[in-house]
Order: C-alpha cells, then structure tokens, then sequence
C-alpha cells in the first residue's frame, strides 16, 4: 500500500484488508479466541473471546500502525514518523517501526503512566513528554511533523490504519465461521471501522455492535447529525475509546456498515474487568472489556455465536487497583460505611466484634475522634468491608444497625 496522503476519504475494501493480513503475516500474531461459560449463560447463546490484549504490545494497535508505515514512500521513510499517544498507539508505532528500520518519535503526556513510557522507549521510539493532556500532546506531535517532515502516524483516521485493524475481522470469521455479532469498542473507530469492512464484505449478515464510554460517546450524536460531532470534555476510565471526535474515514465506514453502538456505564466496565480477570484469567484494560461490559446486561437483541473483541491489555497497575476495587463494589462484593459510635475505650473493638459476627472482612479503618460536627463524646469511623454480595451488604448493614449503630452512609 503506497496511499500515504492525509484526509482523503478514500473508501477501504476488502482487498485492502487482504492486502494487510499478508502484509502482517509473521509480524502480528493471530490472537486466541477463548470461549466464556459465564458470559454465554448471561447472553443465553454462546460467547467467544477475541482476546488482541495478547496481541504484540498488548493492543491491537500493531496491526494498523505497521500496515500505516509500510506503505510510506523511501523519501518519507527516511523522514521518520512522529505520533501521539498516552499509550497503545505509542507502544504499536514504537515497535512497526523499529521492525521496519524507521525512526519514530513518540509524543506522551507527562501524566502518561510510567509502565507505558518504558515500554515505548524499549519498543524503540524517542519518547518526547509534552503537555498534560492529549490534545496539547497531539499539537506538540503535529508542530514536530510540520518542522521536521516526519510522517504523522494518525491512530485511527486513516485508510491503512484502517486496513490493519480490519484483519481482526478476518480472523474472527476464520475462527468462528458460524459467528453471528461481533461486539467491538469504539473510540475514534478504526477497529470498528476495519472489522466492519472485512466482515460485511464477507458476510453481510453478521451483525455489529459498537461500544463507547457514556462520558465519552461522541458516535450517537455525530450518527444522529450524520456527520462526525466534538463532545466537550470526554471523561472515562477507559482512555483507550476516550475520543472527543470520530474520525472521518471510519465515521463514513462505521455509518454504513456498523449496526448499532451502545453505551456502557463506568460501573460496567468496572465489573467487566473485574469478570475478565476473575472468570477468563485475562489481564484487560477498561476500554478492552467495554465489549464484555455490554453483554453483562444479558443478550436483548443479540444473536449468538457471539465475539466479543478484548482490544487491550495495557493497564496501569495504579488503575488496575482502583478500578478492580470500583468492580467489587458495583459487584456488591465491596462496602464502605460510615458510621457514629460513643468515644469510650474498647468500642472499636465492639464494633469490629459484630462486623466479625457478621462475616465481613475489614480492610480498612478510619477513625476520627475530633470534628467540630461530632459531639463530646462522639467517634466516626469509616470503614472498608469486603463482602460477599448486596445481600451480604444489606445484612451487615443491618446487623451494625441492630447493634446500635448510627450509620451515616
């Protein structure tokens, strides 16, 4: 593939996937697809897992950036490239071009988290720290592009890019041929945009569904306005589909051929990741399991076999504990309680006797003894409880209450 001019809206075909699926062999690895009992039970029709966060850099990302490079000129080869990316993208054009000799330079917030800029670096790309969020990342990339030539590696609104991330879909209809919805995360749309190409153009029939973020679904307005539209602010744990914008090229693709895109709650990618690594032994970040997110509301409208795309595995540790402590509370698996008790020796541990009683486990324990909002002989203390389920919530809540108890929240 030569294309290498930006903003065309060149269509992409299923050549151009053909062209990318020989052009990746030896370089991205066909990733597994797991079965998931649990998850088939909810849908009530089977449920595969296209696990891509055990792709090459833990993301599907490889797939298009190295399509994307290989098809530059010598002349912008020898130019270099320079990207922008807080992570997958910056690991996948790190390691397409240092396997095809081209210098990359790598642009990362310097909020980016640290395991992500290691492995930038040592995938091969100069990893330049700029601005606190992306979009200042993202002038910084294209201000280095205009001054130096470099090539801009755009992660998503291109049509090799494009190209590269469709050869998901040609290997979901290898190793699922009876496959009937494909559950994809949508950011800016280059998965769901290459997936889409290379299935419908094989069998139209499948349906596909795309996942965003609530606080980030810039796709319902812009289908609704028929037209890519900004969102302000697009707030989500799951920074790999928080995009403000579709792009252009896979908005087109994604208007025409994706069925339906969904939206899932911060809760549900919490207990999405959390079912992911507790049922299927799969380290996913949150944008990864937003596929699995949408399927924990069961299967309305959706005829099985199923595939849900796990896009990545690239999660901060430090968000990793957040967000698998958010899981165990949308779970009902994990209580925070405060409460008011009188200030008297051994009344903590009387307290900690009827939690013991009541079989939850005591994580944490904050006690306050002075405030100007408690009395003279008043105590708060908050606590962090491992549960068992909400009904296990609703009787230790119960059980503190029949104690005595005041409990405040």
């Amino acid at each position: 593939m030569s294309y290498s001019t930006a903003g065309s809206l060149r269509s992409v075909t299923l050549d151009d996937v053909l062209g990318a699926q020989k052009m990746l062999s030896g370089i991205a690895r066909v990733t597994a697809m797991e079965g998931s009992r649990h998850l088939s039970q909810l849908v009530g029709a089977p449920v595969l897992l296209k696990c891509e966060n055990l792709q090459r850099t833990g993301s599907f990302k490889l797939r298009g950036a190295y399509v994307r490079i290989a098809g530059l000129l010598p002349e912008e080869r020898a130019a270099g490239v320079v990207a922008a990316s807080a992570g997958n993208h910056a690991q996948g054009v790190a390691l397409a071009s240092s396997l095809l000799g081209v210098h990359s330079t790598v642009f990362m917030p310097k909020g980016a988290p640290l395991p992500k800029i290691s492995a930038t670096r040592d995938y091969g790309a100069e990893v330049r720290l700029h601005g606190q969020v992306v979009d200042e990342t993202l002038a910084a990339a294209q201000e280095h592009a205009a001054r130096t030539g470099a090539v801009f590696i755009h992660p998503f609104d291109h049509p090799d890019v494009i190209a590269g991330q469709g050869t998901v879909g040609l290997e979901i209809l290898e190793q699922c041929p009876q496959v009937r919805t494909i559950v994809v995360g949508i950011g800016g749309g280059g998965l769901a945009a290459g997936i889409a190409v290379a299935v419908k153009s094989l069998k139209p029939d499948v349906r596909i569904i795309g996942v965003q973020a609530e606080g980030s679904a810039a796709y319902p307005p812009s289908l609704a306005a028929g037209r890519p539209v900004a969102i302000e602010n697009p707030a989500t744990m799951a920074d790999g589909i928080k995009v403000g914008r579709p792009g252009e090229v896979p908005f087109a693709i994604v208007e025409e051929l994706v069925d339906e895109v969904r939206t899932v709650g911060e809760d549900q990618l919490s207990a999405a990741l959390l079912l992911c690594l507790e049922r299927a032994k799969l380290v996913v970040e949150p944008a990864g399991a937003s596929p699995v997110a949408a399927l924990l509301g069961g299967g309305d409208g959706i005829e099985g076999p199923v595939v849900a795309v796990l896009s990545g595995g690239n999660v901060d540790p430090v968000l990793l504990q957040r967000v698998l402590r958010h899981g165990m509370a949308a779970q009902g698996r994990y209580l925070a309680v405060r409460l008011r008790l009188t200030d008297r020796p051994g009344a903590l541990a009387t307290l900690l006797g009827v939690l013991s009683v009541a079989d939850a486990n005591v994580l944490d324990v904050s006690h306050v003894r002075t405030d100007p909002r408690l009395g003279l002989t008043e105590a708060e203390v908050e606590l962090h409880l491992e549960t068992k389920g909400p009904a296990h919530c609703a009787e230790v809540g119960q059980a503190l209450r029949d104690s005595g108890y005041t409990v405040m929240d």
